[in-house]
């Protein structure tokens, strides 16, 4: 089981999320403190920390993890909106950040996010299957049962995303983070005209998704082919 450690003192943060990750099948570690989070890093394959710890600062707790030689990645919960104080994050060694107050589903996604890519790093996901489609992320290919798909880089890259969380949403700003490297708060119409390419090259009806669904105000989810429930936005 997939080990998080959440490093938060707030027990109004601490324990909702706690609980959230615990429903994503991860095996939670809370710690109150950043000495906490430094002790238990090494044994965690991915830590979500907050920078307002009461015994030392956040990026001080990064940079231990680091200074360890542990490449575990560290997702920073922040409520230091300006932008040279995320700058300094990463480069104390986070991988990533959420702003104070964030969206759960967001926070989620993000946390996924990660973990996919250590796992891809460390080669274990050369191919992602959801339905009839496999994605040979090592060549480069997908294929709808034994038709190729012909998929421009970014279509390619937009489909392996949703394939590889099949079954959840994975919200709007990440798609943008992972697909278009780019803000994942500006516009995202350049999302929207690829999703409805993917979907006509798979076939697929907006109106009745068998593959895409839009699931409104979050971001897109490939379905697994389970029957969606009644009454479900699409």
């Amino acid at each position: 089981m997939t080990q998080v450690l959440l490093a938060e003192d707030d027990p109004a943060i601490a324990e909702p999320l706690a609980r959230a990750l615990g429903r994503e099948g991860y095996d939670v570690s809370v710690q109150g403190t950043g000495q906490g989070a430094i002790d238990g890093a090494a044994a965690a394959d991915l830590v979500v920390l907050d920078l307002g710890l009461p015994d030392m600062d956040g990026l001080d707790v990064a940079r231990a993890i680091r200074n360890q030689g542990l490449t575990t990645p560290v997702l920073v919960l922040t409520a230091r909106a300006d932008e040279v104080d995320l700058v300094v994050g990463l480069d104390a060694g986070a991988d990533d950040y959420v702003t104070k107050p964030f969206r759960l589903a967001e926070l989620l996604a993000r946390v996924r996010a990660l973990l996919r890519r250590t796992a891809s790093e460390a080669g274990d996901e050369d191919e992602l299957h959801a339905q009839d489609v496999r994605v040979d992320v090592a060549a480069h290919r997908a294929f709808q049962g034994e038709r190729e798909l012909h998929l421009t880089a970014k279509e390619f890259d937009l489909l392996r995303v949703l394939v590889a969380s099949s079954g959840t949403v994975v919200g709007r700003e990440t798609l943008m983070r992972e697909v278009w490297d780019s803000d994942p708060h500006g516009s995202t119409k350049t999302l929207d005209m690829h999703v409805s390419w993917l979907r006509r090259k798979l076939g697929d009806d907006a109106n009745a998704p068998q593959y895409i669904s839009t699931v409104r105000g979050m971001g897109f989810r490939f379905e697994t082919g389970a029957t969606r429930p009644v009454g479900e936005t699409v």
